[in-house]
Parts: structure tokens; C-alpha cells; sequence
């Protein structure tokens, strides 16, 4: 086979980009050489008459303009979780085994069935192809690549790792999924529930009970108050829609501008993780979420501040943001970062404990994703607790709404049958 010169970039484990041209009888050869060599391959060009290894075949004629035509929008692309996931691993893989970076993004965007994902990878492909760097592209999409992403490929880059740090990534995401899934599960049954018992209640004092009205009026005996109370409230609904109807709405207005209000989030974070019931839940999931993300920051060779300030605005909970961003001035001032930990009043001292242990053996991350482990088993037990709990409480409050209707029903009718007998 004639022996062909290719021009090359790569990165080295020093993080550094370099270029050069290399002979060899293949594209395949030219990759197997430079992965051998300890370099992450990002493009591979063959010099002259050949085509630059990984450029698709798409991108003229009228096929491609059709393709183009169809794309979504980068700027508008939304990216479900498990999308992601697949992303990010199939993309370790890739690299892992040596493909070049390009021919990597390449091969992943024509994969990619979400449009506006796949606008964003070939625009980041491009990108790269032009010279920049992985994480610098990514970081121009932050709604679908957050800081901890682009901060753990930067590591990733500089250390040589690229592949080793896009795994964690998919572990991290997949934890970070899977925890989602147990808090909406949580979540989703008492919110159905309350809403079919504030349905249920609404139908019966709006369409059924005024059907009785007349019926107690011809009685001619004294109503109880329970069947008084609910007829003034059927009839407060029926003929003051417009009243209440427009208080319910300003009410869900106001509340939601409120809360978009800084005073409104830190109030709104506090009552999260204070509330009874639910509160240890929520408490359980941000601990869970700030010891993964931290660990998998550290593992990947994130500076501790630079990882302290990723973990801040990604702990999903302003309480615990400000106890981990008074934590950072601390370990800037050079103390310990189990120390201020201990003091915000907000970590238990089991997670203060275990990450002073840490530091002090140098095994931070590791004891730090055993926390996140722990934590996660904790949720998922308290789910489970949650579900059998709220189960019955519902079902008592709909007995007794739907009990206490057909008591004020009946009374007035077994009055007048008493009345009746004792005539």
C-alpha cells in the first residue's frame, strides 16, 4: 500500500495542542500511531489529493442543503437527560478507542435524532475542526452544556484525560438522572392526589349538592349547621365565580412573581428544606448532589475553588449555596475545608467529619462520592417511606371530605324521618 503523509493535531498529557505531519499507509494507521504515541487526537488530514479524514459527505448539494434546511436552531435546542448520557459516553468511548475528536462529533451528530442537539454538536464540530478548543466551543451553549460540564473537559484537556473525565461525566449524569427520577416520584403522587380531591370536592359542592336545595327547603325542619355551612359554600361558588376565580389567579400571579424575587427563592429554599415531611427529603437529595459534584470536580482535576464555585450554583438550594460559597473564602484564607462545613450549620457532622478525614488522607473524593452513595440510598428509602405514608393520609382526607358532604346530605332527611316517627 503507497505510504501517504497526513497533517495532524493533537493533544498531549501535558494538555498542550500540537501539529506535524506524519507518513503512514492509512488514516487508520495515522490514528493508531499518535493514540500510541499518548495523544488525543482531534483531526487527521491527509496532505495532498486526499480528503480530510471525517469530513462528511453531507455538506454539499442539495441533500444538504435539505439537511440544513430541517435543522433546529442551536440556540433553541432543548436536550432531554438521557440524551445527554448517551452523548457523553458514546463520546468516552470514541476517544477512548482513539478515533480523532472531529471524526468523533461527526460521527455522533448523524446519530443524534434530536435536531437542535445535532445543530449544536455539528456547530461545535466545526468549531473544533477550526482550531478551538472542545470546552471553549462547548462553552458558547450554556443552556445545554452547564459550567460543570465544560469545566470537567477543560480539566479533561489540560491533564491529557479527555476520555477518562467524558466517563465520569456519564457516571455523574446518570446518578444525577436517576436521582431526578426518584425526587419526581415523590413529588408527582401527593400532587395528583391533592388535585383529584380539591376536583372531586369542587364538582360536588358546584353541580350536586345545589340539586338537594330545594329538596331541604320542603322539609320544613331545621337544617344542621354542617348542611347549612355547605350550602352557603355552594352557593358562595356558584354565584361568586368571578370573585374567587380572580382572587385564585392573582393570587398563582403574585405568588409566582414573588418567587422569582430574590427574597422569594431564599425564602422558598429555607421552607424546602424545613417543611416537615418533605423537607429531610430535600435536604437528603442537595447533600446527595454537592458531594457528587464535588467529588466527580475533584477527581477530574478541578482546582477546589473553582470546583467549591461549580457546586455553589449547582446544589439546586440557596441555604446550602451560601454555606458552600462562605466555605470557599475560608479554604481561600487557607483553612480546611471541613472546618467551615462544620460551622454553617446547614451539613450535618457526619459530611463535615468524613470530608476533614478526607483531606487529611487525601482521599477527599472518594470518601465524598461514598457520602453521595449514602445519601442516595437515604433518598431513595425515604421515597419509598414517603409513598406508603401519603397513600392513606390521602385517602382519609378525601373520606372525610366526601364522608362530612354526605353527612350534611342525610342529617336533614333522618331529622324529619325522626320528626315523623315521634308524630
Amino acid at each position: 500500500m503507497t505510504v501517504e503523509v497526513f497533517s495532524y493535531r493533537a493533544r498531549g498529557v501535558d494538555g498542550k495542542t500540537s501539529t506535524g505531519l506524519l507518513k503512514a499507509e492509512s488514516e487508520a494507521e495515522a490514528v493508531s500511531e499518535l493514540h500510541l504515541g499518548g495523544l488525543t487526537v482531534i483531526s487527521v488530514a491527509r496532505e495532498a489529493g486526499g480528503k480530510a479524514a471525517g469530513a462528511s459527505s453531507s455538506e454539499g448539494g442539495l441533500s444538504g442543503f435539505l439537511s440544513r434546511a430541517r435543522q433546529v436552531p442551536a440556540h433553541k435546542a432543548r436536550v432531554k437527560d438521557n440524551e445527554m448520557v448517551i452523548f457523553t459516553r458514546q463520546l468516552s468511548t470514541m476517544v477512548g478507542s482513539g478515533i480523532p475528536l472531529v471524526d468523533a462529533l461527526e460521527i455522533l451528530a448523524e446519530q443524534i435524532e434530536n435536531q437542535g442537539f445535532r445543530s449544536v454538536i455539528e456547530e461545535v464540530c466545526e468549531k473544533v475542526r477550526g482550531g478551538m478548543d472542545l470546552s471553549e466551543s462547548l462553552r458558547l451553549y450554556p443552556r445545554i452544556f452547564p459550567d460543570i460540564y465544560v469545566n470537567m473537559i477543560c480539566a479533561g484537556e489540560a491533564s491529557g484525560q479527555l476520555d477518562t473525565v467524558l466517563e465520569r461525566l456519564a457516571e455523574y449524569q446518570e446518578s444525577s438522572s436517576a436521582l431526578k427520577s426518584e425526587v419526581k416520584s415523590a413529588m408527582t403522587y401527593p400532587i395528583v392526589s391533592l388535585l383529584m380531591v380539591v376536583g372531586i370536592t369542587f364538582f360536588l359542592l358546584v353541580f350536586v349538592i345545589p340539586k338537594f336545595e330545594d329538596m331541604f327547603t320542603s322539609l320544613n325542619v331545621e337544617l344542621p349547621a354542617i348542611t347549612k355551612a355547605l350550602l352557603s359554600a355552594s352557593l358562595f361558588l356558584r354565584e361568586n365565580f368571578l370573585l374567587w376565580g380572580g382572587g385564585v389567579v392573582g393570587l398563582g400571579i403574585a405568588l409566582s412573581y414573588w418567587m422569582r424575587s430574590e427574597k422569594g427563592m431564599n425564602t422558598r429554599d429555607w421552607l424546602l428544606i424545613k417543611i416537615p415531611v418533605f423537607g429531610p427529603l430535600f435536604k437528603k437529595v442537595t447533600l446527595s448532589r454537592f458531594s457528587r459534584t464535588l467529588s466527580t470536580l475533584v477527581q477530574s482535576g478541578v482546582p477546589i475553588l473553582g470546583a467549591l464555585e461549580i457546586v455553589s450554583q449547582t446544589c439546586g438550594n440557596r441555604v446550602f449555596a451560601r454555606a458552600i460559597e462562605q466555605a470557599a473564602d475560608s479554604v481561600r484564607e487557607g483553612e480546611p475545608l471541613g472546618e467551615p462545613l462544620g460551622r454553617s450549620g446547614v451539613f450535618p457532622p457526619m459530611v463535615s467529619r468524613m470530608v476533614t478525614i478526607g483531606e487529611r488522607t487525601g482521599a477527599l473524593e472518594g470518601l465524598l462520592e461514598k457520602i453521595a452513595d449514602f445519601y442516595d440510598r437515604q433518598v431513595k428509602t425515604s421515597v419509598e417511606g414517603l409513598t406508603s405514608m401519603i397513600e392513606p393520609f390521602m385517602i382519609g382526607i378525601m373520606g372525610f371530605l366526601v364522608g362530612g358532604m354526605v353527612m350534611a346530605i342525610f342529617l336533614p332527611i333522618f331529622k324529619m324521618v325522626g320528626s315523623m316517627n315521634g308524630g
